[in-house]
């Protein structure tokens, strides 16, 4: 890595700058890895400025933030890292504020929620760099054999896996809370139950009544009754449970857009809805977003900056957001797709966005909260599992990570 660095130096010129940039991969396999589209990037912008060397190093969501922890860690903190979280490294001085680095052209740009969900003490420092919603996605053609139509209703839901299940179907509902990203389907799970991470003062509140209400319903409806597949929900992760689907073998679960490409490819036909909640469709929707952080370490804030507003062109970003099936975070890049012929099929999720709940990405603690829900959430729905105990002890986790603040 050493000599690898040290020959990027050389290639800027002895005046050059090499920045280093730590990202995640959002791709399926080699054939469609990441790091194509950052070596495709570096290139169109390195051939436009010649005096600047871009190092991307992509890790998958399994290791990408603990890599740039370790390197922080280590005092060799990279100039950007794109990655889940960005609070804490905020806290402690570690990071350029978003208007230190970006043009006000790009950042006047992004989704006012997004911008303002990377926010800590009213300054942004996580600039938001992808984003998505959650539908319910259904296999239409297992759906059709068991002659059920898509549910509205958590009763529905349940119905609708025990027909399932009827007719073999492997997984009648994939229920991923492993810890690949089980805080998604946590929280998506919660909101349809009239819950969430935070209440009143955006205080954590994990194990309100209606939270433990949702998880003892999840753990007696449908793992208790062998409706989840073969897989215990604490062991399975959203890649597995994705891949599933996409074989075949699922018969509903939660997905993002980057599904729908995945299960087209594999001829499977399906239809999305809103996610059910106990009386109706859910009226809160999860919105995710992943975030790029600009390290000060390094001192290369000009650069830094130039290099992010080309990251956040309108081409890049669509170009980005096309290939792997995501959304826009900035308006204007969501006003093409929104109209563009091509993206329609994107239309659902786009008309969430705006009224999506996001994770409290803002809060130092949320990284030690997430990490927590990633490795226990699975217990409260496992055979012998006590939800209410298991949310007991994530709220006193949560609350002493927050009064740490």
């Amino acid at each position: 890595m050493a000599a690898v660095l040290s020959g990027c130096g050389l290639a800027g010129g002895s005046d050059g700058v090499t920045l280093t940039l730590v990202a995640a991969d959002y791709g399926t396999g080699s054939a469609d890895t990441t790091q194509k589209y950052w070596d495709d990037l570096v290139k169109s912008y390195e051939a436009a400025h010649p005096e600047v060397t871009v190092h991307v190093s992509v890790y998958s969501w399994n290791d990408v933030d603990r890599k740039v922890e370790e390197l922080v860690a280590a005092g060799k903190a990279p100039d950007m890292a794109q990655i889940g979280s960005y609070a804490d490294y905020a806290a402690r001085g570690l990071l350029y504020r978003a208007e230190d680095v970006l043009s006000i052209t790009t950042q006047a740009d992004f989704a006012s929620q997004l911008a303002e969900a990377g926010q800590v003490r009213g300054e942004q420092y996580g600039i938001p760099f992808a984003a998505s919603t959650r539908l319910l996605f259904y296999n239409r053609t297992l759906f059709d054999r068991a002659h059920i139509d898509p549910p509205k209703t958590w009763s529905d839901l349940a119905d609708d896996a025990e027909a399932l299940r009827e007719q073999g179907v492997k997984y009648p509902y994939a229920l991923p809370l492993g810890p690949e990203e089980a805080q998604a389907e946590t929280m998506q799970w919660l909101l349809s139950g009239g819950g969430g991470y935070t209440g009143t003062g955006g205080r954590y509140a994990l194990d309100t009544t209606q939270n433990v209400q949702t998880f003892t319903w999840l753990k007696n409806e449908l793992v208790g009754k062998g409706l989840t597949g073969p897989v215990a929900p604490g062991k399975l992760n959203r890649a597995d449970a994705f891949a599933a689907f996409a074989a075949g073998d699922v018969g509903m679960l939660n997905g993002h857009p980057s599904l729908m490409k995945a299960a087209a490819a594999k001829g499977v036909k399906f239809g999305m809805v809103p996610m059910p909640g106990p009386d109706g469709p859910s009226r809160s929707v999860l919105g995710v977003a992943d975030w790029m952080t600009a390290f000060r370490r390094n001192g290369h804030r000009e650069q830094v900056g130039d290099f992010l507003d080309y990251v956040y062109s309108d081409r890049n970003v669509l170009a980005f957001s096309r290939e792997y099936d995501l959304l826009p975070v900035t308006t204007s890049a969501s006003a093409v797709m929104s109209g563009a012929a091509q993206d329609k099929d994107l239309d659902p999720f786009l008309e969430q966005l705006p009224v999506s709940e996001l994770y409290p990405a803002g809060k130092t603690s949320w990284a030690a909260v997430s990490a927590a829900v990633k490795k226990n959430i699975g217990r409260a729905v496992a055979p012998g599992g006590n939800p209410a105990a298991v949310l007991n002890r994530l709220q006193s986790t949560a609350a002493a990570a927050q009064n740490a603040e």
